[in-house]
């Protein structure tokens, strides 16, 4: 597991949209009641004879109807990613893995499908507090029901919970084994120069370069890091603490950062490292490793979730073929070369949510 691993673009869409901590799809059927999974794309398609079948395989079928009401859910809960969905080959990925995920909910367990109900109510109770007064209007704006949002979170929520409980104590002790990096914990101090500065006006990449390493010469040359970061980092969440982060797991930073943050010496000023926010000059101020037996429980959760999706993809990549799935989507009326694609089949760069600091991990 890595906290900090830039998630496939065929599954992050709606790891972001369902808000939990696992990479997965939601499954089509806008039937909410999970205990009878197993028809309900019969019952759907039956009750939706005016809408034609865009996916089928083995014991299901998936309507028009129901992936377009569950592309607009994603729509709502992840609008940076909309694009996407207008991508043919990101649209057929999707729909894959929904049928996927309506035949894992199907064989779910009744505690995993108890467990995603309670779940899934307290994320549409955190949609509509995060929309507050907007809640309403922007569901009709949306043309969405509240009863859409929890079946779309129910089908997610009861494979995640599937898959949960599925792992075991000694799997969760490997996996921190194999990264337990990323739960060793620092306090640092980082200058950012950005690729763009506190106004909004874009740098280049050379001239940011050669303002990190003005920076360096400074604190290099005895300068105080406090008030060097209060003057020059873009940072916005460390620059008025003397761009301190304190007792933070290295595991929460972007790959490059972390690798830095784990190896460069205590106390010693790092040359510039560049991240996909620019270039940081840094200095660890205090490094301790974490063993398993002091890790907290949201931690093991972590590692849990993480083994989860694992799982997860493992399925997509080496079972799915064994349900016969059969694609017949109409082609968006976008040609692929004004949508982002690389010779018509794939994204050229991969959908990611916005980071909340300038050295966060992408979630």
């Amino acid at each position: 597991m890595s906290l900090n691993k830039t998630k496939s673009w065929k599954v992050l869409l709606v790891s972001l949209a369902a808000a939990v901590s696992f990479s997965m799809l939601a499954a089509c059927s806008s039937n909410n009641n999970t205990s009878n999974t197993n028809t309900s794309n019969t019952s759907n398609t039956s009750s939706n004879n005016n809408s034609k079948a865009v996916a089928t395989y083995k014991g299901g079928t998936i309507t028009e109807k129901e992936f377009d009401m569950d592309t607009r859910v994603m729509k709502l809960l992840s609008p940076q990613q909309a694009q996407y969905l207008e991508i043919d080959a990101f649209k057929e990925s999707i729909l894959k893995q929904e049928v996927a995920f309506e035949y894992l909910a199907g064989k779910a367990t009744d505690a995993a499908k108890k467990e995603a109900e309670k779940e899934a109510d307290e994320q549409v109770k955190a949609i509509k507090t995060g929309l507050g007064d907007t809640y309403e209007s922007t569901l009709k704006q949306a043309n969405l029901t509240e009863d859409d949002i929890r079946s779309y979170m129910l089908r997610v929520l009861t494979v995640y919970q599937d898959m949960l409980l599925k792992v075991k104590d000694d799997q969760v002790k490997t996996e921190f084994e194999k990264t337990k990096g990323d739960f060793t914990v620092a306090t640092l101090r980082h200058v950012l120069i950005g690729l763009t500065d506190a106004a909004g006006k874009e740098r280049t990449d050379a001239d940011a370069l050669k303002l990190a390493k003005e920076v360096k010469a400074k604190l290099d040359g005895g300068a105080d890091f406090a008030a060097t970061a209060k003057e020059y980092s873009d940072d916005t969440g460390s620059k008025e603490n003397g761009g301190e982060i304190k007792d933070k797991a290295l595991g929460g930073y972007v790959e490059e950062f972390k690798q830095a943050a784990q190896t460069l010496p205590l106390n010693t000023i790092s040359d510039p490292v560049k991240t996909t926010f620019g270039y940081h000059i840094i200095k660890v101020e205090s490094r301790t490793e974490t063993t398993f037996d002091k890790l907290t429980a949201e931690q093991k959760q972590t590692i849990k979730g993480s083994l989860a999706s694992q799982g997860l993809e493992s399925f997509l990549e080496k079972d799915l073929a064994s349900l016969d799935v059969k694609i017949n989507l109409p082609k968006s009326s976008a040609a692929a070369g004004e949508s982002g694609t690389k010779g018509g089949t794939e994204p050229t760069t991969a959908p990611s949510a916005e980071a909340p600091a300038a050295t966060a991990a992408p979630k």
